[in-house]
């Protein structure tokens, strides 16, 4: 692992089933559909993980690498996806809040990235809201890599399985070029922010 950027664990906010990777100068991937993996997708600039929860917290660990490591033992679901990150910070946020206390996954600053997302106990409180505990882990390895297609490494939870027998939605693909010097990545932005509250 990289040691100038060691790994972070923190529980952060789920809602609607999901949880965020953001680049503050987004857009940082194509838009993937859940159905392919039934954990990770892009959607309109951020990087969605799938979690079991509709509402809560769960537990998620980052581990920012140098380069390509191992998939951890004994996680449920394995996936990876490729993004880029124009400003150098790619930030695990809740899907309405600020993002978690956890380091930056582009170990290397801007650049071309891979993000391999486990899971672990989405099965525990499928739908629930609130709990006491957070039942669900999460652990997210990045380092730098070149583009490749998306991949499922490992599946065995029920929950994914119904993830990825639903139909798939229509999905628009970001350019990766598009950036704030373009119109179309100015209006992203703007959508991109009032989806956060932000209407500077």
């Amino acid at each position: 692992m990289n040691e100038s950027t060691p790994p972070g664990t923190a529980l952060v906010d789920v809602e609607y089933h999901l949880f965020q990777i953001t680049d503050p100068q987004g857009p940082v991937a194509d838009d993937l559909d859940a159905s392919h993996t039934g954990l990770v997708s892009a959607d309109g600039g951020a990087i969605e993980v799938r979690t079991g929860i509709h509402t809560g917290d769960v537990h998620v660990t980052v581990e920012p690498h140098s380069k390509r490591p191992d998939p951890a033992q004994d996680w449920e679901e394995i996936a990876e996806i490729s993004c880029n990150s124009p400003s150098g910070e790619l930030l695990v946020t809740p899907y309405m809040d600020d993002p978690a206390d956890l380091p930056s996954l582009a170990s290397d600053g801007p650049g071309s990235y891979r993000l391999r997302v486990h899971a672990r106990g989405r099965d525990r409180a499928v739908d629930q809201t609130t709990l006491d505990e957070a039942v669900e882990s999460y652990l997210i390895q990045s380092w730098p890599a070149a583009h490749q297609d998306v991949l499922l490494v490992k599946a065995t939870d029920t929950y994914g399985r119904q993830v990825r027998a639903q139909p798939a939605n229509d999905t628009i693909v970001i350019d990766h070029e598009d950036s704030l010097d373009t119109q179309t990545g100015r209006e992203r932005d703007i959508l991109r922010r009032a989806g956060h509250g932000d209407y500077s």
